[in-house]
């Protein structure tokens, strides 16, 4: 087909528009193909996500940036794992690190495996999934993820930035590539007789037509819901929550590179470190909990019950579409659906839908005859995602509030989530489970078993008993060992940053800003 001409309109910037655009912009860069994206002056970006899963890294690297580029133009800071915080009141269980797995732990997580497996059948075995990871020590180190070239093994890691300054960032790197950016209010999209969207217009009357459309609108679906008409499907039956209250506080002298999970009365908090500030934000449940009330309880739990930091409130609601490319308009972000931010997963979406549906595009010869198996394959994604954090609540052993007590018995939950926890309370490796339901490519069998293991979902001390021998072949001293070991040849976090910021200044003198 030629596409010499053919026109995309993105409507909507943020972070997930601008990442639409660049991804876009690089994999069609010698396709003929004419980007615009159109942002309104008047819609303000949510930014609620200021953290990342590994992926962002490999999207850095597709779209052609270094870390010494973006880092420290958007105040980030790494990430090697998420710290969840009194989500479990059992005792030796009341804080865990969900790591991000790199290749020293392959050495590392056949013990885990076989500990965690034994505990669950009655062995008296160390089960705590902090004893086994490297991103825990590197976490209580302070610690980045960026080793030595002589260093044989990759880490796996994340980010923390400025949301905000990233989709200004993500903006000036799509331009440079081609993409045009227009400041214009969308009024409407006009349909053809064939359903597809033959044109936008403005609210100063001029008109956008394009061959394709990405719809990067936020909760509105300007195109996709309102315009398309494509259905949502709520999950609020599993998913409590739908409001937050966000607001920044100042940075600490030394942080270490993980976000902080914390379990409140109503919900949850995170705490994420960036360059210069603290991004600070309480997920909560309004069914449980008025706005005033959960901002109380946040500010008390930060130690600002006297501050006048200003707050800033957002509402928002869990599910997707049933359709995330209908006729000619691809949703991306949170046009398509939200999970809610607990495990960092937001973008870690917005890329695999925009990279699977050009692949799609381009296998189908910029048709729609793939249409059908990329929504499926997106559609099974965020429904795994949902499942995955739909367990976090419902295996909590907090009963202090209605709230809590409602996640631990909500019966509301997935076939697929209940084989799960089925197979993993009758004592069976669920690596079987998870590879029967094709789960495995989502969140892998380590992260299932972190999450289990974390929040103590083991039989209580007093039916454990001795194991012998074989049961005991592994020590932890031994691992814990082999961690500090590899922990030496890590830089500390904040002299890796420093050194991000030295190498921007450095470039900057000799080229400019550009």
């Amino acid at each position: 087909m030629n596409n010499k001409n053919k026109k995309v309109v993105i409507l909507g910037g943020g972070t997930a528009g601008w990442i639409t655009a660049n991804l876009m912009a690089t994999h069609w860069q010698d396709k003929g193909f004419e980007i615009t994206l159109v942002e309104s002056p008047d819609i303000g970006i949510i930014g609620v996500g200021e953290g990342s899963t590994p992926p962002l890294k490999g999207f850095m690297e597709t779209i052609g940036v270094s870390e010494s580029e973006w880092m420290p133009a958007c105040n980030a800071t790494y990430k090697v794992g998420i710290t969840f915080r009194d989500w479990s009141v059992k005792p030796g269980f009341t804080e865990y690190v969900h790591p991000f797995v790199g290749q020293p732990d392959q050495f590392t997580i056949p013990v885990f495996f076989h500990n965690s497996y034994l505990r669950r059948k009655g062995v008296d075995l160390e089960g705590h999934p902090d004893h086994f990871f490297l991103a825990t020590e590197m976490i209580r180190q302070k610690l980045s993820p960026v080793a030595p070239e002589n260093f044989p093994f990759e880490i796996a890691y994340g980010y923390h930035f400025d949301s905000g300054l990233l989709g200004q960032f993500l903006r000036r790197v799509a331009e440079k590539k081609g993409v045009r950016y227009k400041v214009a209010t969308v009024a409407g999209a006009m349909l053809d007789a064939q359903g597809n969207i033959d044109h936008l217009k403005t609210t100063d009357g001029e008109v956008l037509k394009a061959d394709l459309y990405a719809d990067s609108s936020g909760f509105r679906g300007n195109l996709i819901q309102q315009s398309l008409k494509v259905p949502f499907i709520s999950s609020a039956e599993s998913l409590f929550n739908d409001s937050a209250v966000v607001f920044a506080t100042d940075q600490e002298r030394e942080y270490a590179p993980h976000t902080i999970s914390t379990a409140m009365k109503y919900g949850w908090a995170w705490k994420i470190p960036l360059t210069n500030r603290n991004g600070n934000g309480y997920v909560y449940s309004s069914r449980f909990v008025d706005d005033d009330k959960a901002e109380t309880e946040f500010r008390a739990h930060l130690g600002l019950l006297d501050s006048d930091v200003e707050a800033r409130r957002l509402k928002f609601k869990v599910g997707r579409v049933t359709q995330h490319w209908a006729k000619n308009c691809l949703a991306v972000g949170l046009s398509q659906g939200f999970i809610e931010p607990l495990e960092a997963t937001a973008l870690d979406m917005v890329q695999e839908t925009v990279v699977r549906f050009i692949e799609a595009y381009n296998n189908g010869d910029h048709t729609d005859k793939y249409r059908d198996d990329f929504n499926n394959r997106i559609s099974a994604r965020f429904d795994a995602v949902r499942d995955y954090i739909v367990c976090h609540y419902r295996i909590s052993s907090r009963t202090d509030t209605d709230y809590w007590i409602a996640n631990g018995t909500n019966e509301k939950i997935s076939p697929s989530l209940r084989s799960i926890l089925m197979s993993w309370m009758a004592g069976k490796n669920i690596t079987d489970e998870l590879l029967d339901q094709k789960l495995d490519v989502y969140f892998p069998n380590v992260s299932w078993n972190c999450l289990l293991t974390g929040k103590g979902i083991y039989p209580g001390r007093e039916q454990l008993r001795p194991g012998n021998s074989l049961a005991n072949k592994y020590k932890i001293e031994d691992i814990l060992e082999f961690n500090r070991r590899c922990a030496l040849n890590f830089k500390s976090h904040q002299e890796r940053l420093q050194e991000l910021r030295d190498q921007k200044e450095f470039v900057f003198s000799l080229f400019g800003s550009g």
